[in-house]
C-alpha cells in the first residue's frame, strides 16, 4: 500500500479556538453550523457530560442592549452567567455530541445545551443546571420549527428517548454526524484539518439504507408506574397505571407505554401487541416489578430477530425476564405468542436481584429452541438470549466489509490477526478464512464461549478465543502468541486503556483497524497512537490513513467509525 504522509500539524489550543468561535458575527448562518465542535472539547474520559475546558476568565462579556444608537457605549458590559430557573428565548444553532442542541445567548456567545432542540429551532427554555462554563436547558415551548423538518412517523418520537431526531431529515442527520466526527478528531484528536492528507483520510459517512425496522433486538420494561407526557394527561390517575414500554427520559422508575416500535421488525411488533393485549388481565395474576418496593413478577420483555439458515425467513426469540421462576403464570401468554409463525423460541431469564439488568441467574426454555440463528458475511451465528450480536444486521454487513477492506489482507493465509475486544468473535471469524490464525481476547466469559461455539459451527479451526481483561494487562500480555501482522480493536465506549495503547505502540503491528462506537474516545486514542503521550514518555508510531464514519442507528445520536492506522 502506498505510504501516506503523517499529520504533522496540531490544532489551536481549545481556549484560542473557542474564543474565535464565540467572537463570530451574530449574522452567521445557522444552517452552516449543522454541528458544533463545542462538545468535542469535553473530557473524553466522561463523554456523557459535555464540559467546556475553558477558563472562566475567558468568558465573553455580555453587552446589555441599549436603546441608543451609540455603538461606543461599552460601560454596560459585564460577565454573563445565567441563573438556575431563568427562562430564556433561544435558537438552536447545531447538534453536539450525544445529540444535544447547542444554543448561545444573544450578543454574548454564552453556551447552553438543550436536549431535543434541533438546528434552527426557536424555543423557550428554562435553565436547569449550571456548569462551570455552560448551562443546561429544558425546552418548554417551541416557537418556530427547526430546519430540515419532516413529520416523525412514530407517535412516541417527541417523548421516547430512543429516536430523538426522527423529525430531522435523514440527510441532515448524516451531515450532523459526519461533522461531529470531523470536529472531534480535530479538537480532541489534535489532527489538523488544514493538511491535505486530512481530507484524504476523512471519508464521507456511510448512510444506512434502512432507516426503520433495522434493530434485531429490543428490550422493553414492565413498570408499576407508567409515564404520560404532561400535555397528554387527562386525569390524575393516568400516569400511575401499569405500563410496558421504554423508560421515560431520565427516569429509571417510569415507563412510557409503547404498543408499537418502528425500530424493530414487524413480527416483533406483533409479539409486543399480543403481550400488551393480555398481560394486564386480572385473571392471569401478573404484576410488573416495582423498582422501589422490589416486589412484582414481570421485569423485562426482550425480543430478538434472526434468520433461518435454510429458508432465510425471520425467526424470533421472546425472552421474559422475571423476578422468580413461575412458568404456570406465564403459560397463557406463552401459548398466545407461540401461535405467531415467526416465534421459534420463548425463554425465561430469572433475575432475583434488585438491579435493573435483563441478564438472569438462570434461564429456562418455555417453548421451542434455546437459540436462534443469524447469517453475517456468509457465516452462521447462534444467538442466545444474552449473547452479544450487532443490533443492525443489515448495516453490520457493510461495517464488516469496511473492516476487511481496511485490513488489506493478502489472502494467502500467511498473516496473524490479533482481535481485541472480540465479543462473540464475529469480526475475527469473518476474516479467519483469509489468514493464518486469529487470536481473540474478550473479558466476558459467555461471549468467549459463544465465540468458540460459532467457530465450531462454521468449521473454522484457525481461531483461538481467550478470556482476559484488556484493561488489566501486564508486561507479559500476549507474549506466548505469534507476533500479529494486523490488530483489530473494537473497544466499548470508554475506549482503550493507556496500558493497552502502550502495548500496541511497542508491538508495532503493520496495521491497526480501530472500530469505535464512541467518536470522542476514538479521537483520543487515535491521538495517542499517532502522536504518543509525551507526559508518560510514550512515543506515537502510526499515521491515520482512513477514518470512515458509519451510520448504524438512524434517528439516534450514535455513530460507528472504522479507522485505519498504518505504521510509520
Amino acid at each position: 500500500m502506498a505510504a501516506t504522509a503523517t499529520f504533522s500539524l496540531r490544532s489551536l489550543p481549545s481556549n484560542q479556538w473557542l474564543h474565535k468561535l464565540r467572537t463570530r458575527t451574530a449574522t452567521a448562518s445557522v444552517r452552516s453550523h449543522s454541528f458544533t465542535t463545542l462538545a468535542s472539547l469535553s473530557p473524553v474520559e466522561d463523554t456523557e457530560d459535555i464540559q467546556l475546558n475553558v477558563n472562566s476568565k475567558e468568558m465573553v462579556q455580555e453587552t446589555v442592549p441599549s436603546t441608543s444608537n451609540n455603538n461606543n457605549n461599552d460601560k454596560s458590559k459585564k460577565p454573563y452567567f445565567p441563573k438556575r430557573g431563568q427562562t430564556l428565548e433561544l435558537v438552536c444553532e447545531s447538534l453536539a455530541f450525544k445529540g444535544k442542541g447547542v444554543c448561545k445567548v444573544a450578543d454574548t456567545g454564552f453556551v447552553l445545551m438543550c436536549d431535543r432542540a434541533l438546528p434552527g429551532e426557536r424555543f423557550i427554555g428554562r435553565v436547569t443546571r449550571k456548569r462551570e462554563n455552560y448551562a443546561e436547558v429544558k425546552k418548554l415551548k417551541t416557537l418556530t420549527r427547526h430546519l430540515d423538518y419532516v413529520e416523525a412517523p412514530c407517535e412516541h418520537a417527541s417523548h421516547c428517548g430512543g429516536c430523538k431526531t426522527q423529525s430531522l431529515s435523514y440527510e441532515a442527520q448524516l451531515r450532523a454526524k459526519e461533522q461531529q466526527v470531523r470536529d472531534l478528531v480535530v479538537h480532541v484528536g489534535k489532527f489538523s484539518d488544514r493538511e491535505p492528507v486530512f481530507a484524504d483520510a476523512m471519508k464521507p459517512i456511510v448512510p444506512c439504507d434502512i432507516q426503520f425496522h433495522y434493530r434485531n433486538k429490543m428490550e422493553f420494561s414492565f413498570g408499576a408506574k407508567g409515564w404520560v407526557p404532561a400535555e397528554q394527561l387527562q386525569d390524575d390517575t393516568e400516569g400511575s397505571r401499569y405500563a410496558l414500554g421504554l423508560h421515560a427520559p431520565g427516569c429509571f422508575d417510569k415507563i412510557l407505554n409503547v404498543n408499537k416500535c418502528l425500530l424493530q421488525s414487524d413480527s416483533g411488533n406483533e409479539v409486543l401487541e399480543a403481550v400488551q393485549g393480555c398481560w394486564r388481565d386480572p385473571e392471569l395474576g401478573l404484576s410488573p416489578y416495582d423498582v422501589h418496593s422490589h416486589s412484582g413478577f414481570l421485569k423485562h420483555l426482550m425480543l430478538r430477530t434472526g434468520r433461518n439458515v435454510e429458508t432465510g425467513l425471520p425467526e424470533l426469540m421472546v425472552n421474559f425476564v422475571t423476578s422468580s421462576y413461575n412458568p404456570e403464570c406465564l403459560r397463557p401468554i406463552v401459548e398466545k405468542i407461540a401461535a405467531i409463525p415467526e416465534v421459534v423460541s420463548i425463554v425465561n431469564n430469572v433475575n432475583t436481584s434488585i438491579g435493573n439488568t435483563s441478564v438472569g441467574e438462570k434461564e429456562y426454555t418455555l417453548y421451542g429452541k434455546s437459540t436462534i440463528t443469524e447469517i453475517l458475511r456468509g457465516l452462521t451465528f447462534q444467538i442466545s438470549a444474552n449473547s452479544f450480536f450487532q443490533t443492525n444486521t443489515h448495516q453490520a454487513e457493510i461495517l464488516y466489509k469496511l473492516i476487511e477492506d481496511c485490513a488489506f489482507l493478502k489472502g494467502d493465509g500467511s498473516e496473524i490477526v490479533l482481535d481485541l475486544f472480540c465479543g462473540t468473535g464475529t469480526i475475527g471469524l469473518t476474516l479467519a478464512k483469509r489468514v493464518k490464525h486469529v487470536y481473540g481476547f474478550e473479558v466476558v466469559a459467555q461471549a468467549v464461549s459463544d465465540a468458540r461455539q460459532n467457530a465450531k459451527l462454521n468449521c473454522i479451526d484457525n481461531a483461538t478465543f481467550i478470556e482476559g481483561d484488556l484493561n488489566k494487562i501486564d508486561l507479559n500480555f500476549a507474549s506466548n502468541l505469534p507476533t500479529p501482522d494486523i490488530v483489530i480493536t473494537d473497544p466499548n465506549r470508554p475506549g482503550m486503556h493507556i496500558k493497552l495503547i502502550n502495548f500496541l505502540l511497542k508491538l508495532k503491528a503493520t496495521r491497526i483497524v480501530y472500530v469505535s462506537c464512541n467518536p470522542a474516545t476514538c479521537a483520543r486514542d487515535l491521538n495517542y497512537l499517532c502522536y504518543g503521550v509525551p507526559e508518560q514518555n510514550i512515543e506515537g508510531h502510526y499515521r491515520l490513513s482512513s477514518l470512515q464514519p458509519v451510520d448504524m442507528f438512524p434517528h439516534t445520536p450514535h455513530i460507528e467509525c472504522v479507522c485505519l492506522l498504518e505504521l510509520r
